[in-house]
């Protein structure tokens, strides 16, 4: 078996498809969809899939769907209210729920799911503004963006295995900070070329990833890299390097 064989393996054992199954659809998606519906009532915009599922990216090692809530511009609460609201009103109808960044995470019928809240801006357009529990500050962004912009990448393989290789080191690394990354790591690298471009990858985490600013596509002052403290980026880096030096494929991903 060859390394690009061996890694298409990989890819396969924990890569989770878009499509949503009935059950899941009928037993988590609706649940919760109602929920958020008597949560937020005549303020909700749209509820959506997103985040890797609808990039074509999820894992089945790692939260497994997100769940976007657009609230209509109207809304007069703050974001910081918007988000803890969400979260109080989770607890408060049994769900173990716990604050995330964007998001609050809660876990049904043996799925685990990312609800993000998030405020739309007046007018046609798909700009949002998100609370950052994280920073206790907000950011605005485009998450339509950023979904088209990983599937015409020519890159989600590499993106999915990327993933794969932070979950089974145990590294946080928020996923559009991820997908940007890889992107730019491999601008001018072959397509289809899994091994060789995964090694490069790895090379560009272990040198210059640590102080590399990386900004949101959709906003100029949404500054991605922030999302991480820097001894959370060198963690990444030393960890790359390590697996740089690995022999094997089996030791690097698995």
């Amino acid at each position: 078996m060859d390394s690009t064989e061996y890694l298409n393996n990989v890819i396969t054992k924990y890569h989770v498809g878009e499509q949503i199954d009935v059950s899941t659809q009928y037993f988590v998606i609706n649940p919760l969809r109602e929920q958020i519906l008597n949560w937020a009532g005549v303020c909700v915009n749209d509820i959506k899939i997103s985040g890797s599922r609808s990039k074509g990216t999820a894992l089945n090692i790692s939260s497994d769907i997100d769940l976007f809530i657009s609230l209509h511009s109207s809304y007069s609460g703050t974001l910081k209210s918007m988000y803890d609201s969400l979260y109080t009103y989770m607890m408060n109808r049994g769900y173990k729920s716990r604050k995330q960044n964007v998001s609050i995470g809660v876990n049904l019928n043996g799925h685990s799911i990312d609800l993000v809240p998030g405020k739309k801006h007046i007018g046609n357009t798909n700009y949002h503004s998100l609370y950052l529990n994280k920073r206790d500050s907000w950011t605005q962004t485009n998450i339509d963006q950023h979904i088209n912009l990983v599937k015409n990448s020519g890159r989600v393989n590499e993106i999915i295995l990327l993933k794969i290789w932070k979950n089974l080191h145990g590294l946080e690394f928020p996923s559009i900070y991820l997908e940007l990354i890889t992107i730019d790591a491999l601008r001018y690298k072959q397509k289809g070329n899994l091994a060789n471009n995964f090694l490069e990858l790895l090379r560009y985490l272990a040198s210059g990833f640590v102080d590399k600013r990386v900004v949101d596509p959709s906003n100029s002052n949404n500054i991605i890299s922030d999302d991480l403290y820097k001894y959370e980026k060198e963690k990444i880096a030393t960890t790359a390097n390590s697996s740089l030096k690995e022999q094997y494929w089996s030791s690097i991903v698995w």
